[in-house]
C-alpha cells in the first residue's frame, strides 16, 4: 500500500507540475501584436481604483467647499456690521428695519433722516453683498442693536448643519 501511495504522490506532483507550466507559460509568454494591450479584466480593475479614488476626492472637496460658504457668508455678515458701525457713526443711527440694508447704498427717503450721508453710499458698487449660498440677508434693528442673518443652504428658517441659519448675534 505504501508503493501505491508513493506511485500516486508522484503522478500527483508531476500532474501538478505540468498544469503549473502550462499556466506559467500562457501568462509569462509574449504577445503577438495582435495580442498587444490589456485585457478586459485589467481595465476593470483599473476603473473600479479610479472610480474609488474619484469618489473620495469629490466628496472630501465637497466638505471644503460648504465649509467655505458657511466662512464667506460669517465674514459677509461681519463686513456689513462694520458698514452698518460706520453709517450709525456718521448718521447717529442704524438704519431702521424698514429701511433696511438698502439704506447703506442709497439714501433713505423714508423714516429717520440722516444729515451726513455719503453721497456715494456706504457699500460701493451699488450692490448688496450675498451669503456664500446666493441669497439675500436679513436685516432687523430694533434702534440699538442691529441683527444681520443669513438663512443657511435651505434658505428657510432654522435647520441644522449648513442649513443652519447664521447670525451676527452668533458671531
Amino acid at each position: 500500500m505504501s508503493l501505491n501511495n508513493e506511485n500516486y504522490r508522484k503522478q500527483t506532483k508531476g500532474t501538478l507540475n505540468m498544469k503549473l507550466k502550462k499556466l506559467t507559460t500562457v501568462f509569462s509568454r509574449k504577445r503577438t501584436p495582435d495580442e498587444a494591450g490589456f485585457t478586459l479584466t485589467e481595465l476593470m480593475i483599473v476603473m473600479a481604483v479610479i472610480a474609488l479614488l474619484a469618489g473620495t476626492i469629490v466628496t472630501n472637496v465637497m466638505k471644503q467647499f460648504d465649509k467655505a460658504k458657511v466662512e464667506a457668508t460669517k465674514n459677509q455678515i461681519r463686513a456689513i456690521g462694520q458698514v452698518l458701525d460706520e453709517f450709525r457713526r456718521e448718521c447717529g443711527f442704524y438704519p431702521t428695519t424698514e429701511q433696511g440694508l438698502d439704506a447703506l447704498i442709497t439714501k433713505p427717503t423714508a423714516g429717520k433722516e440722516c444729515k451726513n450721508y455719503d453721497p456715494e453710499g456706504y457699500i460701493k458698487g451699488g450692490k448688496l453683498p450675498k451669503d456664500g449660498w446666493n441669497q439675500d440677508l436679513t436685516y432687523s434693528c430694533d434702534g440699538n442693536k442691529y441683527k444681520i442673518i443669513s438663512l443657511g443652504r435651505d434658505g428657510a428658517e432654522g435647520g441644522e448643519g449648513l442649513d443652519a441659519d447664521l447670525s451676527s448675534d452668533d458671531l
